[in-house]
């Protein structure tokens, strides 16, 4: 497998990035082609002495796209940025798959010029695996398209289902719609226009309107809403598991000795937990939806997430989610 990063355009620079696609080609045995300003990249391979890793490639882009900037003509004016030479390298079947922890609107953007969209999907969605009591659901979309049609709705869950499943590994797995409260007659006009769609999609196994409360409980695996709430649920809950734990360490430090000999008990169950909360554990959001594996980090992205974000992409295309999609979708029009 040839992965291509995007090394530009994060929070903490390039160094985090090579760092992270080092330790995946370290761990998973495959290729990476760094995409970004070559100097920088060279430069840093070279004080992980990494140069000469044959494993290891790069690839010059002269432009980054900055997250404050318009994705979409951004995208089209700079033709060397370096998402947009990497999505070239996804589209010319260089790479395998693709990583990037730059601008998510340029990602997308990026993807949709450059790859394009399997047939029958309308618009791609950005899947995000969340923590739960019993293991992990899926949120889409959490960010690509702020507003969606009822049936745009649909064919986000289809490829939910399919991700959760050949992924995550969870047989036929429940999905919900996302709404203020579980009685089909509750919601706004998207809400209820949604729901019988997908109560007659006989592809997936819909269990009906699901709470945000539900997200956490583990009692559905992927859950369906528009950008606009899904992106807003998602960073409500690492604000929340943040404060959380920070508020738990402030309780000790301020309740004195015997707080902190508790703790001191209870830390390896706390680091576990902090671990699971942690979103540098799933690496990252899959793009669902465009013609190849394309994967999207947050902008704060360290080294793990960008290692475990590499995995998943090679986890994408190794059980082909992109073809079952299309297969998948092309049935439902057929």
């Amino acid at each position: 497998m040839k992965i291509a990063v995007d090394v530009m355009g994060t929070d903490f620079g390039p160094g985090e990035i090579v760092l992270g696609a080092l330790q995946a080609v370290e761990e998973y045995g495959c290729q990476v082609v760094l995409v970004g300003d070559s100097q920088q990249i060279k430069q840093i391979l070279l004080q992980k002495k990494a140069q000469n890793n044959p494993n290891v490639a790069v690839q010059h882009a002269s432009q980054v796209i900055e997250m404050s900037e318009h994705p979409a003509i951004s995208v089209k004016t700079k033709k060397d940025a370096s998402i947009v030479v990497a999505t070239g390298l996804l589209h010319k079947k260089e790479c395998d798959a693709l990583v990037s922890a730059g601008s998510t609107g340029a990602a997308v953007a990026a993807a949709l010029f450059s790859l394009g969209r399997i047939k029958g999907i309308d618009r791609p969605s950005i899947a995000t695996a969340i923590p739960s009591m019993k293991g992990t659901t899926v949120l889409l979309d959490s960010g690509a398209k702020v507003d969606a049609k009822p049936e745009q709705l649909v064919q986000g869950a289809i490829m939910g289902a399919i991700y959760a499943e050949l992924i995550l590994g969870i047989k036929n797995p429940r999905v919900g719609l996302l709404n203020i409260g579980e009685e089909e007659t509750k919601g706004n006009e998207q809400a209820l226009a949604t729901y019988p769609l997908l109560k007659q999609e006989t592809s997936i196994n819909f269990i009906g309107n699901v709470e945000g409360r539900d997200l956490n409980k583990g009692t559905v695996d992927v859950v369906v809403c528009d950008g606009f709430v899904g992106n807003v649920v998602l960073k409500v809950a690492e604000g929340l598991a943040r404060a959380i734990l920070t508020l738990m360490k402030d309780a000790i430090l301020r309740d004195g000795l015997l707080a902190k000999l508790g703790a001191l008990l209870i830390k390896p169950a706390l680091m576990k937990l902090k671990k699971k909360l942690g979103p540098a554990e799933y690496g990252g959001a899959l793009l669902l939806g465009v013609k190849a594996p394309f994967i999207i980090c947050h902008g704060s992205s360290r080294a793990k997430a960008i290692k475990n974000a590499v995995g998943v992409a090679i986890n994408l295309a190794e059980k082909d989610v992109v073809g079952r999609i299309g297969k998948e979708i092309s049935h439902e029009n057929g």
